[in-house]
């Protein structure tokens, strides 16, 4: 994931519309590098952080409270399938 996306998902306070955005290193040439480290919002509130182990199998999630395991497992699915549209620039990242 290179670009911020945005998920709904149910929790037990109701409906959430979740932002997430990458951290990624730029590196020489243009490059980016997945930190894999996802940054989660609630409008203008962070929610805290899922970051995945080098091979995307293992995440933890370092919210307090705001979502539970159950949810953040829904997140971190998402994260992990998620394909980046065609000709989607990091360059962009809010």
């Amino acid at each position: 994931m290179i670009s911020q996306v945005g998920i709904d998902i149910e929790t037990v306070d109701g409906p959430v519309r979740i932002t997430i955005t990458p951290v990624n290193q730029p590196l020489p040439g243009g490059v980016f590098y997945s930190t894999g480290v996802y940054k989660l919002h609630d409008g203008p509130v962070g929610m805290g952080n899922i970051i995945f182990e080098e091979d995307m199998s293992d995440w933890r999630y370092d919210g307090i409270g705001e979502l539970t395991y159950d949810e953040a497992a829904v997140v971190a699915e998402f994260i992990k399938n998620y394909k980046d549209p065609e000709g989607a620039d990091p360059n962009l990242l809010q």
